[in-house]
């Protein structure tokens, strides 16, 4: 539960994008647990920070900032907090590389993996190297390989995704069916949003299903893994792809394939897994499932889906921060078809199968 005295606290955690809906989710999993949680949390827009439902507030500078780390570290000495959890990419960049100066305790995967897992094609090259399948994906040099990539790459499949390496909500995101599209596309970014050819690659777009595993790992051993299938997506209808980076509608599963290939992707990126590894994977259109990218470090949006069925893994990388060892409890343990249904501006809810279509039809 959250406590509003830091004195009754078991533990106090400073949570970074509070005013955002992945860390105002994982208080809402600290809501659940049955122990005593004081969080402080911290943003770095004043005005969104007033969406936040932490007991205490406080604003914080860019990731970007010379002065980020030590801002954060004002903040935990002054709250006298036990554990930073950050939730937003460019933070996780930076604490994980200055996680040896950081006065409060982390949970974190392997420098080295953080920054590998954010970009993209960095990440692509070493899962093909370690035999783990991805889409086929290429990067690009100059201007001038954008129609010669994206053309090769359209021989041999109908449409390419065009997006950029490093960020999330599939930034700079856009299916294409021609070499002229990527161009044009890479072109009005790098003209408007100060961008570089650089920055971006392209690989097949995957048309079948979409599954997010979420894991618990704790010196190399695997505490927890669970899957869910994304049905829809959150505006989704507005996007030229059909989707975006976060579902409206997901449901839990157990494929082996899925859970078996988000494993393999985890232990080919960070051979000592520690910490929180979510991992993306999409299916080509016979099903087969491809790793398209790890969030490693932090949670996937939705994480309290999970904890409001009853398997809370923000409880558990609080617990494991302040030096609890966790007991194992391995893959799927969530039953089947649990549906998680949210809207903007609307509240959530769990729903098994059985009462998913409960309604009179008139």
């Amino acid at each position: 539960m959250l406590v509003s005295d830091p004195l009754s606290a078991d533990v106090k955690i400073l949570l970074t994008g509070a005013g955002g809906s992945a860390s105002a989710n994982v208080l809402d999993s600290l809501r659940r647990s049955a122990s005593n949680y004081w969080v402080l949390g911290a943003d770095i827009s004043h005005t969104r920070l007033h969406l936040s439902e932490a007991y205490e507030r406080c604003l914080i500078p860019q990731a970007n900032n010379s002065g980020y780390i030590q801002s954060v570290n004002t903040a935990l000495s002054e709250f006298g907090v036990d554990v930073l959890h950050v939730q937003p990419d460019p933070e996780l960049r930076v604490v994980s590389q200055h996680r040896n100066e950081i006065r409060a305790s982390l949970f974190l995967p392997s420098n080295e993996a953080i920054q590998l897992a954010s970009d993209k094609s960095r990440f692509a090259d070493a899962m093909l190297t370690a035999g783990v399948p991805i889409p086929e994906s290429v990067s690009f040099e100059s201007r001038t390989q954008i129609h010669e990539k994206v053309g090769d790459l359209l021989k041999r499949h109908e449409r390419v995704w065009v997006r950029a390496r490093v960020g999330a909500g599939a930034k700079a995101s856009l299916p294409v069916s021609t070499a002229q599209q990527a161009m044009n596309w890479i072109d009005w970014w790098t003209e408007e949003k100060d961008m570089t050819v650089q920055q971006f690659m392209a690989s097949e777009m995957l048309p079948g299903s979409e599954f997010a595993f979420q894991s618990v790992w704790q010196d190399g051993n695997l505490i927890v893994g669970q899957a869910r299938e994304r049905l829809e997506y959150l505006y989704g209808f507005l996007a030229p792809s059909g989707q975006s980076s976060t579902p409206a509608i997901a449901r839990t599963v157990s494929s082996t394939n899925v859970t078996e290939l988000a494993t393999k992707a985890i232990r080919a990126l960070d051979s000592h897994p520690n910490g929180v590894y979510c991992v993306d994977i999409k299916c080509t259109q016979n099903g087969s499932p491809r790793v398209t990218e790890i969030n490693a470090g932090r949670f996937f949006t939705t994480s309290n889906f999970f904890a409001a069925a009853g398997l809370n893994m923000p409880d558990m990388v609080m617990k494991a921060a302040t030096g609890t060892r966790l007991s194992p409890i391995g893959l799927s343990p969530l039953d089947d078809d649990l549906y998680w249904i949210r809207n903007v501006d609307m509240n959530y809810v769990l729903v098994s199968e059985s009462e998913l279509n409960k309604w009179k039809r008139f």
